[in-house]
Order: C-alpha cells, then sequence, then structure tokens
C-alpha cells in the first residue's frame, strides 16, 4: 500500500487510551479529527527510532506532561492504523515487529494538508517545530 499522502483523506481507524478514571478507552480517528485540524504524530519508542506502543506506555508518557489538556496520547498496539496509513515498517527480522516510520502529519476536516515521512531511521523532516510550520 502507498504511504498516506497530502490530499488524501485519511482511513478512519479506532486508537486506545486511557481516561482521567484509568478506564481502557477506545476512539474513531474519524470522530476525532472531523471538522478540526488536527496532528498525527508516530512517536519514537524508548531505545528505538520508531514505535507501536500500547495503552499502558502511552499512559506513561502522559503522565510525564501532568498539565496537558490538549494532547490525546493514543495507542495503536497492533499497528492496525498505522497499516492503514501504510507507514508500516516491518522489523520483524531484528526481533522487533512490525513498527511505524517516524512521521507528522497535518490534517483537517479529514484531509491531509502536509505529511512529513521519515525515511528510515531518520529524523528530520518529523519534528514539533517542522510540521508547524505548515500551520
Amino acid at each position: 500500500m502507498a504511504p498516506v499522502a497530502v490530499g488524501d483523506v485519511i482511513p478512519d481507524g479506532t486508537l486506545s487510551y486511557f481516561d482521567e478514571q484509568d478506564q481502557l478507552q477506545s476512539v474513531s480517528i474519524h470522530s476525532l479529527a472531523a471538522g478540526k485540524k488536527v496532528i498525527l504524530f508516530a512517536v519514537p519508542g524508548a531505545f528505538t527510532p520508531p514505535a507501536v506502543n500500547d495503552p499502558f506506555v502511552m499512559k506513561a508518557w502522559a503522565k510525564t506532561f501532568p498539565d496537558n489538556k490538549h494532547v490525546k496520547f493514543l495507542a495503536d498496539g497492533s499497528a492496525t492504523y498505522t497499516r492503514a496509513l501504510g507507514l508500516e515498517l516491518d522489523l520483524s527480522e531484528k526481533g522487533l515487529g512490525i513498527r511505524s516510520r517516524r512521521f507528522a502529519l497535518l490534517v483537517e476536516d479529514l484531509k491531509v494538508k502536509a505529511a512529513n515521512i521519515e525515511s528510515g531511521g531518520e529524523f528530520t523532516v518529523s519534528s514539533a517545530e517542522d510540521i508547524l510550520k505548515a500551520l
């Protein structure tokens, strides 16, 4: 599958997170992004350039930003949504399974306005500073 690109409508999918009551929740990407401007990031995992993390890892990471009220730490533990975006990276031969390429997408009302997608293990175009320039 070709990677998601500028002009594409993002696929719908379900991601997971822990709410304020510590309950595991699922949310549709389309329900979060419809009619809004959002940025989707694939973020580095501990000791690895790309990651596909479970809700427990994302919950722990979110706790490092206790005053945050605007960023949702969503998990794609099985890389299902990552595959739908065409941004998976198969590192099975290295014992790491399916991961995500590093990326930042600016999405407006479900349509990709900017797609900063890294090649290999690089970190040259997908930083917060880089994607904010597209705003």
